[in-house]
């Protein structure tokens, strides 16, 4: 074989990338990437850009807090501004049984440093103000989230990445991964076979796919989701927060001189074709009469789907591929149920840790995705 890396690297979106850019960064030598189109062009780059830390897991705080302070450094570290905007992230509550989980989880949020408030219904409306307080019972607030910028965030790693000499091959499709007696050995794109005995999945909503090839079963399922701009909203707050109404997930946050707008499909479409069905445009419309009726007559402007790779408990899939039948060195960071992006800073750290058998920042034992035959499964419930 001509090519070599010690590292494979599947997957060019901002996992993928992250990834490679902090093994590249910690002195690991031929480190190689594959992406089979653009990078980010998968799901990163279709992201609502939303950074938080504010989940009912306590992995997943730890892992979000991790992230946001590497999103606070992005452009003092890797020379790339973001657009961070450090605005808050705002649930709306509209139920005493979910306002008492939310308050269930603020100690654990609360011991590991972040900061979460409760707020009454005239609170919450004043931090939010396009809101409608009806059928409200409160909100609670992250200060220290916010939205940052998808693409930036991608091109940030990948020059890094780059910078520290990681080999990137974009318009390069991964067809295989060759296993040799229990050891991978090799893997297979359209130009030509890599030679390695490390992989790493990063491939998203298609990585029960990718594993498949060497044997590793990941439960990971294509979940389409929509988002839209607005057009100009005439007197915007800057500060306006990312927010959220939990019942339906339906959020916004500020866009320019707009707003970016998301909520889920009526019902759930299972698919890996992130095309835009123009249908969800009525159910949107809904939503916003119901939540935010001064936004009623504010025109749509451009919007796109996009796909989240869920897991069966919503918690992501970090690990090394172990058990009978598995091959040494495949390593996977996956499933992340809509919360890749914002946490992609420390699961690359952690990722990079793994491969060179060193302890990780993070424990993240405790999502392999082994657990769904020993532990079992460990519900998040944030999941917007």
């Amino acid at each position: 074989m001509s090519e070599h890396a010690s590292v494979v690297v599947l997957g060019g979106g901002v996992v993928g990338l992250s990834t490679a850019y902090h093994l590249a960064r910690a002195g690991v030598e031929d480190v190689v990437l594959l992406e089979r189109g653009s990078l980010g062009e998968g799901s990163s780059c279709r992201a609502a850009g939303g950074v938080r830390a504010m989940f009912t897991d306590a992995l997943n705080v730890e892992l979000g807090l991790r992230s946001l302070e590497a999103y606070e450094r992005f452009a003092t570290d890797l020379g790339v501004d973001v657009d961070l905007h450090r605005v808050g992230y705002l649930f709306l509550v509209d139920s005493d049984e979910a306002m008492a989980a939310f308050a269930a989880a603020a100690p654990v949020q609360r011991s590991l440093g972040l900061e979460v408030r409760e707020l009454s219904v005239a609170e919450t409306v004043a931090a939010s103000p396009l809101v409608s307080p009806d059928g409200l019972v409160g909100g609670v607030l992250s200060p220290r989230a916010g939205h940052c910028t998808p693409e930036s965030v991608v091109a940030g790693y990948a020059a890094g990445a780059r910078r520290h000499g990681a080999r990137l091959h974009t318009g390069r499709a991964v067809t295989g991964v060759d296993v040799v007696d229990g050891v991978v050995t090799a893997v297979r794109t359209d130009a030509g076979p890599i030679a390695t005995d490390t992989v790493v999945c990063a491939t998203g909503a298609w990585s029960a796919r990718v594993a498949a090839w060497a044997g590793v079963d990941l439960p990971v399922a294509a979940l389409r989701r929509h988002v839209a701009i607005t057009d100009e909203v005439p007197g915007l707050d800057p500060a306006t927060p990312f927010t959220i109404e939990h019942s339906s997930s339906y959020y916004f946050h500020r866009e320019g001189a707009g707003l970016l707008m998301g909520l889920p499909d009526r019902a759930d479409v299972w698919t890996e074709d992130p095309r835009r069905d123009e249908s969800w445009l009525e159910d949107l419309g809904e939503a916003v009469e119901r939540r935010t009726p001064s936004l009623a007559e504010t025109g749509i402007g451009i919007g796109w789907a996009g796909l989240y790779e869920m897991s069966p408990d919503h918690n992501a899939l970090i690990g090394e591929a172990t058990g009978p039948g598995a091959p040494s060195r495949f390593l996977y960071a996956t499933g992340f149920s809509g919360h890749g992006f914002l946490m992609a800073p420390a699961v690359g750290e952690v990722v990079a840790a793994l491969v060179m058998r060193r302890t990780p920042p993070i424990d993240v034992a405790a999502l392999s995705v082994d657990r769904f035959t020993t532990a079992g499964a460990r519900p998040e419930l944030h999941v917007v």
